[in-house]
């Protein structure tokens, strides 16, 4: 579906009724629930997902994340610093979430594709792990990755996405009591290199 097209009613119903559903993103499709225990009870027993594996939250924008996470200062600078979904922010959660998305910490991602960022927009936050069983390959097209987890077509907003490396997740810590190397943690590189986040830190006043 085209970016300007509404997002199918059948599909808004599975997320309301908290059912799983498959999203594009710049990267890989995902794997989207509301963050609620129910519907991470299906989607977890959908993926085979080991239960003490958090997964990440997806997000349209810095705004719907501060419902969710405390966002240090600096934030907008350290993403507008990368490409959009390039970097999946770990923030320490408001409240106290289910264990599966993190408990007190939460890995928040502020997505880049066009379709991802108009379903968010309309359903709030949703969870943003890639669209396979857990340590399968992941496919690139979003109907090939419902297919793969046995997900009716009403499940899918379809389109193919680039693949390549996943986000980059980071620790922001952003107080400027810190030092440059204190305040961001590189804990798993991936399509932004930790030489690059180290680099922009070090310009961090």
């Amino acid at each position: 579906m085209g970016s300007n097209e509404a997002i199918p009613t059948a599909l808004l119903q599975r997320i309301a009724r908290g059912e799983a559903v498959v999203y594009p993103t710049s990267t890989l499709p995902a794997l989207g629930c509301r963050p609620e225990r129910e519907a991470l009870d299906r989607l977890y027993e959908l993926k085979h997902r080991p239960a003490d594996q958090p997964v990440s939250l997806a997000v349209s924008n810095l705004t719907q994340a501060s419902a969710i996470a405390e966002i240090p200062e600096g934030t907008d600078s350290l993403l507008q610093s990368f490409p959009t979904g390039s970097i999946t922010l770990l923030m320490k959660a408001k409240h106290n979430l289910d264990a599966r998305l993190g408990g007190d910490l939460v890995a928040i991602r502020v997505v880049a594709h066009p379709i991802a960022i108009q379903l968010l927009q309309e359903v709030g936050p949703l969870t943003a792990t890639s669209a396979n069983l857990s340590g399968a390959p992941p496919e690139m097209a979003c109907g090939k990755a419902a297919n793969s987890l046995g997900l009716p077509v009403e499940a899918v907003l379809d389109s193919d996405c680039p693949g390549g490396l996943p986000s980059t997740l980071i620790r922001w810590h952003g107080h400027a009591s810190l030092s440059s190397s204190e305040r961001v943690e590189v804990l798993r590189e991936g399509i932004v290199s930790e030489s690059e986040v180290m680099s922009w830190s070090k310009n961090l006043n």
